[in-house]
């Protein structure tokens, strides 16, 4: 927990017209909305801001919009997802981030690849990092094998971390996996930054040494995500705050994929716009809207 970006993150919904491009205004209206909550920052253009559906040119557009955050917040961290399967674009992506002063990027493997060795993962992220990672910048890799098909090992993450001890920061785990939360604290212990996809495990993984977590549910319920870090940054029982923050998250995994819900649920219950998804993403239907509603407020009147 002492790695400079450890924290609470919002994996952040990426506000859209009705056309489906990019809402640059509602950017830094949703990050200012984030950080008052409790968020220490936030990650553009991951799975739940749909990075993959945009455009090199569409991307950069939402990297400099999110910079209009720290005119309120300076020092609201701003990680950009920059992975594809290409390895000159995702070169191309990082040292736009970093240039623009992100603190940091989070990249999925080359994902079209899935049967990619370590050796060849190993390769590509050197040449990324090489090319485009200055000394004193921050990758995690995005371990997500579930949705990217393909994911690191620990063999891979120690020998990346070996060769870029400082540049290689750690890992977003987004695995949904207990059993590797508790293997990389007793591989790892502090020396790499792991950062929790599964709220439900944010108090699991902090006791084996993570930094934090970065989370879709986040959007809704980084107030009881940030009660738990407190709590875990004490040393003390999160109690309550982490069983609101387990029921939450299994309402929300109802309704998965996640970027519809939590944009019916911003619009419904924070005044937000009532922002599209892009295709191939579909919107929820009014009765599961609905639903997921009713549940949702449910647990919030506890």
């Amino acid at each position: 927990m002492n790695h400079p970006l450890s924290g609470v993150y919002a994996a952040a919904v990426t506000p859209l017209k009705p056309d489906f491009s990019p809402d640059l205004d509602a950017i830094p209206v949703l990050l200012d909305f984030l950080a008052r909550r409790g968020c220490h920052g936030a990650l553009l253009l991951g799975t739940t801001g749909e990075g993959p559906s945009f455009s090199p040119d569409e991307r950069l557009d939402i990297y400099r919009a999110a910079l209009s955050v720290r005119e309120v917040h300076p020092d609201f961290k701003l990680l950009a997802g920059t992975g594809t399967p290409s390895l000159s674009e995702t070169i191309s992506l990082t040292r736009a981030a970093f240039d623009l002063g992100y603190d940091g990027v989070v990249t999925l493997p080359p994902y079209y690849y899935r049967k990619a060795t370590d050796e060849g993962l190993f390769a590509w992220f050197s040449q990324l990092i090489n090319h485009a990672v200055p000394q004193d910048g921050f990758l995690l890799g995005y371990h997500f094998p579930s949705v990217a098909g393909i994911g690191f090992s620990l063999d891979l993450l120690k020998r990346l971390k070996d060769e870029f001890p400082l540049q290689f920061a750690g890992i977003k785990d987004s695995s949904h996996n207990a059993d590797l939360a508790r293997s990389l604290g007793e591989q790892f212990g502090e020396e790499l930054a792991v950062f929790t996809g599964t709220d439900s495990y944010l108090e699991l993984a902090m006791e084996n040494f993570a930094s934090g977590c970065i989370t879709a549910p986040a959007n809704l319920i980084s107030k009881d995500l940030r009660l738990v870090w407190d709590f875990a940054l004490r040393g003390e029982d999160a109690g309550d705050a982490m069983r609101r923050v387990t029921e939450q998250r299994h309402i929300l995994e109802k309704y998965m994929p996640f970027p519809p819900i939590l944009k019916v649920l911003l619009s419904r219950l924070h005044g937000f716009p009532r922002w599209p998804v892009k295709p191939p993403l579909v919107d929820v239907s009014p009765a599961m809207e609905e639903q997921a509603l009713q549940e949702f407020t449910r647990i919030n009147e506890v």
